[in-house]
C-alpha cells in the first residue's frame, strides 16, 4: 500500500463510520480505492433548497415631484421597481413542507420561491420570522420532499468535520467542506442573540440559510454570516446551532413569532479579578448576576445579586452573551432552571419567563444625560425609539433627537426598554448608543 497523507487517512477513517447505502470507498480509473462524500451528499442535498425573493419597492425621483414634469411626460408621482435576491434554505419537515432559512434572506419579500434539486419550482409562504435570532420558517405545498434530520449541536466539538451546502452568489447548489473552528462565538454584533458555530468551510453571500451538516448527514447549523474584510471568504464563517434553531422553529410554527419573556436580571462576565474578590476557586467560570429587578420572575424565584450562573437548563454558560442568547429564545410562560453558585454552595432555582412590561420610559431612568427624552419600545422591529425630547433638556444638549431609534447600548443590540436598562447597567460611567437616524447610523457616547 502506498503512503497517504494524514488528511486522506483521517477522511478515510471518518468515511468508514458513516452509515450509507452506497459502499465506501470508491475507486478511481486505475482501480485504486479513494474516499468520497458523494454517496452521503446524494442523500442529503435534496433537502437543501435555493431561495429567490421578489420585492417591489417605491422609487422616488425628485423630478417626479414637479407637477409640470409629471403632466408633460404623463408619469406618476411614484414608480415601482422589482428587485430580486437569492439565498438558501433547509427542509426540516417533509410531511409539513417546513423550510428554515435566515430572516434576512426573506426580509420584506413580496414573493418567496424555492427551487429543489429535482428541478421543481415552488412558491413558499412565510410562517413566521425573528430578526433577533435571524431565522425564518417557510411552508411549501409539495409531495416527495426530503428533510434533514437535526443533530444535537451541543455534542459538536472543535475539529469535527462539517459540510456546508448552499447557493453562493446565486450559482446554484454548492458544497464545501471544513471543520468546526470554534463553538459558542458571541459578542460579534451580527445578531441580537448570538451563540454561533464557527467553521472554515467556505461560506459566501447566498449561502445564508443553507445547511451545515456533520458526516452522518445531520443538520448541525444554519449558515448565517461571514467575516470578509476583502469581500470574499477568508475561512471564518458562522452558523446558528441546530438546537437553537429547533427551539426558535417550534415558537415560529406555533405563534409565528417569539413572544420573548423577561427573567429580570442584570449580568456581567466573571473576570479573574471578580472571582478573586468573591473568593472563588481559581479558574471558576460563570456569569455574575449584578442586579435582580424588583417584582420580576428572578426576584420571585429567589435569585440574588452576587449569584453566579453556572448552567441554564443543564447547559453550561461561561460568558454573558451565552446566557443572554439562551434566555432570548424563551417565550412568555417558559420555565427556566438555573444552576447557581452562592456563597460557595451550588443550588438550582426555577423561574417562569414573564411578559416584558416596560413599554414607555423616561430617559432619566437610564442615564442622567437622557433626562428629557421620552422612550418607547419600537413596535416594528429592533430598538427603542425616542418619541419626544424636551427643549433645553440634558438629552437635547447630548444630541438626542425626536424619532431617533436606539438599536444598540454599550455594543449590545436591544429590542426593549428592559434590555436597554440591562445593557446600560454594564457600564454605569458611560453609555455608548448606536442610533438609527433617518436611515443613517451614528454613535453617541454619554458620560456621567
Amino acid at each position: 500500500m502506498k503512503p497517504v497523507s494524514a488528511l486522506l487517512l483521517a477522511l478515510t477513517l471518518l468515511a468508514s463510520s458513516v452509515n450509507l447505502q452506497a459502499a465506501l470507498p470508491l475507486s478511481d480509473a486505475q482501480g485504486r480505492e479513494l474516499p468520497s462524500l458523494a454517496p452521503l451528499l446524494k442523500q442529503v442535498t435534496p433537502a437543501v433548497v435555493n431561495i429567490s425573493t421578489f420585492t417591489t419597492r417605491q422609487v422616488y425621483n425628485p423630478l417626479l415631484q414637479d407637477p409640470f414634469f409629471r403632466r408633460f411626460f404623463n408619469m406618476p408621482r411614484q414608480q415601482k421597481r422589482q428587485t430580486q435576491s437569492a439565498g438558501s434554505g433547509v427542509i426540516i419537515d417533509a410531511d409539513k413542507g417546513l423550510v428554515i432559512t435566515n430572516h434576512h434572506v426573506i426580509k420584506n419579500a413580496d414573493e418567496i420561491h424555492i427551487a429543489l434539486t429535482d428541478g421543481r419550482q415552488l412558491k413558499a409562504t412565510l410562517v413566521g420570522g425573528d430578526a433577533e435570532v435571524d431565522l425564518a420558517l417557510l411552508k411549501v405545498e409539495a409531495d416527495n420532499l426530503t428533510a434533514l434530520p437535526l443533530s444535537d449541536s451541543d455534542q459538536m466539538a472543535v475539529g469535527d468535520f462539517v459540510i456546508a451546502i448552499g447557493n453562493p452568489f446565486g450559482l446554484g447548489q454548492t458544497v464545501t467542506t471544513g471543520i468546526v473552528s470554534a463553538l459558542g462565538r458571541s459578542g460579534l454584533g451580527i445578531e441580537g442573540y448570538e451563540n454561533f458555530i464557527q467553521t472554515d468551510a467556505s461560506i459566501n453571500p447566498g449561502n445564508s440559510g443553507g445547511a451545515l451538516i456533520n458526516l452522518r448527514g445531520e443538520l448541525i447549523g444554519i449558515n448565517t454570516a461571514i467575516i470578509a474584510p476583502g469581500g470574499g471568504n477568508i475561512g471564518i464563517g458562522f452558523a446558528i446551532p441546530s438546537n437553537m434553531a429547533s427551539t426558535v422553529t417550534a415558537h415560529l410554527e406555533k405563534d409565528g413569532r417569539i413572544n420573548r419573556g423577561l427573567l429580570g436580571i442584570v449580568m456581567q462576565d466573571l473576570t479573574p479579578e471578580l472571582a478573586e474578590a468573591f473568593r472563588l476557586k481559581p479558574g471558576q467560570q460563570g456569569v455574575l448576576i449584578t442586579q435582580v429587578l424588583p417584582d420580576s420572575a428572578a426576584y420571585r424565584a429567589g435569585i440574588e445579586a452576587g449569584d453566579i450562573v453556572l448552567k441554564i437548563n443543564d447547559k453550561t454558560v461561561k460568558r454573558t452573551p451565552q446566557l443572554r442568547s439562551q434566555l432570548g429564545i424563551l417565550s412568555i410562560g417558559d420555565s427556566v432552571t438555573l444552576r447557581l453558585l452562592r456563597d460557595g454552595k451550588k443550588l438550582n432555582v426555577t423561574a417562569q419567563m414573564e411578559k416584558i412590561m416596560a413599554t414607555v420610559g423616561d430617559g432619566s431612568h437610564y442615564h442622567p444625560q437622557l433626562a428629557g427624552a421620552q422612550l418607547e419600545n419600537f413596535a416594528r422591529g429592533r430598538g427603542v425609539v425616542v418619541v419626544n425630547v424636551k427643549s433645553n433638556s440634558q438629552a437635547a444638549y447630548a444630541g438626542i433627537r425626536k424619532n431617533d431609534r436606539i438599536v444598540s447600548v454599550n455594543r449590545l443590540p436591544i429590542n426593549s426598554l428592559d434590555q436597554f436598562k440591562e445593557a446600560a447597567a454594564r457600564d454605569p460611567r458611560q453609555l455608548l448608543l448606536l442610533i438609527d437616524r433617518q436611515g443613517s447610523a451614528l454613535y453617541l457616547a454619554l458620560s456621567k
